[in-house]
């Protein structure tokens, strides 16, 4: 990034401090950011050129250099997104009269199916842990909040004892743009929270205000989150690969599976779009599509 102008630098880093204190993007979106754009100056500067002079017809020879690695529609959509985000910004700005994005369209996204566990495989997994610790307990609380909640694993880790509502069995979590909503838990994750908080004491060396703690006494990190659920996976010898955002699908599909409704389940997941939300139809359907096979006289051969 040395080889990169001081000019270019800083008008990176300005752009980045808007999106961090205008728009509350969280830090990892900013640093994913700064990626892509400094990628983008790179290819500029091969080309010898600078960013205020780029129009709609170099941004199409630029950007078929995604083509030669082969990145995903998701990716490029994101690497686009970065960048457009950036030549808005410049005319907001007044630094350059006219956006060469407006024209640009995104490339269609892969469609996957959400990866999640059945019901039967979630209670293997619960019934083979062990809690001989006051770590087990709370790694048995990590999995059934993010079962239970349907939380982000990045939400999970900033919950404060302060956010929780025992009274109603709610939680207050902050979702991506620090957009705040309730969440709610079962009765399986209340009896399971009071009994980690009777030992949350042990664990909070530092006085944290924060739910989840690591081995220190402080707030865990998601990376710490996904460690701790891959060491349970191996321990109990589960077939499966198991991720936190799993979890969280398995939370919607079980949901969409017993009759909730699809805007429901778009509150408690923080969705902004519906849209989002559909995918999980797709798997909904699926099921479907397994018990009329199995159930109809003539699905069987």
């Amino acid at each position: 990034m040395e080889e990169l102008k001081k000019s270019d630098i800083k008008i990176i880093d300005d752009y980045l401090e808007f999106l961090k204190y205008n728009k509350n993007y969280s830090d990892k979106t900013i640093k994913n950011y700064r990626i892509d754009l400094e990628d983008f100056f790179e290819l500029l500067k091969e080309e010898a050129l600078d960013y205020k002079d780029v129009t709609y017809d170099i941004l199409m020879n630029l950007f078929k250099h995604f083509e030669k690695k082969k990145l995903t529609n998701k990716s490029i959509s994101r690497h686009i997104s970065s960048i457009k985000g950036f030549y808005k910004y410049l005319v907001m700005e007044g630094l350059i009269n006219v956006n060469p994005f407006l024209s640009v369209s995104m490339p269609k996204k892969e469609k996957k199916l959400p990866r999640y566990l059945t019901y039967e495989e979630l209670l293997e997994i619960f019934h083979n842990l062990e809690i001989e610790t006051d770590y087990d307990l709370r790694d048995r609380l990590i999995l059934e909040l993010l079962y239970g909640t349907g939380v982000r694993v990045s939400e999970l880790v900033s919950i404060k004892k302060e956010d929780i509502d025992f009274n109603n069995q709610s939680i207050r979590v902050f979702g991506k743009g620090k957009k705040e909503r309730i969440v709610y838990y079962n009765d399986v994750v209340a009896e399971l929270l009071n009994k980690y908080l009777k030992v949350y004491h042990n664990l909070n060396k530092t006085k944290s205000p924060y739910l989840i703690l690591n081995y220190h006494g402080e707030e865990l990190t998601t990376a710490g989150i996904s460690y701790i659920i891959n060491q349970v996976i191996k321990k109990i010898s589960f077939k499966k690969h198991v991720t936190p955002h799993m979890l969280r699908h398995s939370f919607a599909t079980h949901l969409l599976n017993n009759g909730c409704d699809l805007l429901t389940v778009r509150e408690l997941l923080g969705h902004q779009s519906i849209s989002t939300t559909g995918i999980y139809t797709h798997v909904t359907l699926e099921q479907i599509k397994e018990v009329y096979k199995n159930c109809h006289p003539r699905g069987k051969k």
